[in-house]
């Protein structure tokens, strides 16, 4: 790819934005309740069944643009009431849709979709150098020292293993998380014995060294 300009608008570093929620519906689209709600005690990628990993998906989104990034992103309010919110980050279900309103999969997939068009809107209107400038901070974990292995910048880490994201490597970690959480639907539609309809990109946080990749 030829050197971006810093005048341009964000979405030129991440056109998978435009076709993430097909991708997410081509996988999980027919599968039955059984397969959608199937979980494992054996494995960490099988503690969270299809049906719970889509809702994560959608969530992830409106969590880190509407709860992290508000105060930068929307300083005249954001986009849904608080209300409404509250149910697209349930403080009853972790990091997943509210249950009660989100359980039937069309009802999932339609936050996926809503969340792809305000990750689109704020790809569109932002632009390369004020993602590369904007940051948040991230609280450590064992798990996120792992992880910004994956990211070639944007990405500061402190002692504590915390540290700071630009909007730019939220994104980023934004996607890697729908192509890793993918990869577990994979595991668990061949656990079941069910095809993988969609190839992923050899890119998430699954493909970092070290991640755990076993199969049931």
């Amino acid at each position: 790819m030829s050197e971006v300009k810093d005048e341009a608008p964000l979405r030129v570093l991440f056109p998978q934005y435009w076709k993430l929620d097909s991708m997410v519906r081509g996988e999980v689209s027919g599968l039955s309740d059984e397969a959608l709600d199937w979980t494992s005690d054996q494995y960490g990628w099988s503690g969270w069944s299809i049906r719970q990993q889509t809702s994560h998906l959608a969530s992830l989104v409106y969590r880190w643009l509407l709860v992290r990034w508000r105060d930068q992103l929307f300083s005249d309010g954001i986009p849904v009431s608080d209300e409404e919110l509250a149910r697209l980050n349930s403080a009853g279900h972790d990091r997943r849709l509210d249950e009660g309103d989100f359980w039937e999969l069309e009802q999932i997939l339609g936050a996926v979709d809503g969340a792809m068009s305000l990750a689109q809107s704020v790809l569109r209107r932002v632009s390369v150098a004020d993602g590369r400038r904007m940051v948040v901070s991230r609280a450590a974990s064992p798990q996120w020292e792992l992880m910004t292995k994956a990211h070639p910048n944007g990405v500061s880490v402190d002692a504590s293993g915390g540290g700071t994201l630009s909007l730019e490597a939220t994104f980023r970690h934004m996607y890697f998380e729908y192509m890793t959480h993918m990869f577990n639907m994979h595991r668990i539609k061949r656990a079941l014995g069910l095809p993988v309809i969609v190839q992923l990109p050899d890119e998430g946080y699954h493909t970092v060294p070290g991640w755990d990749v076993s199969e049931a």
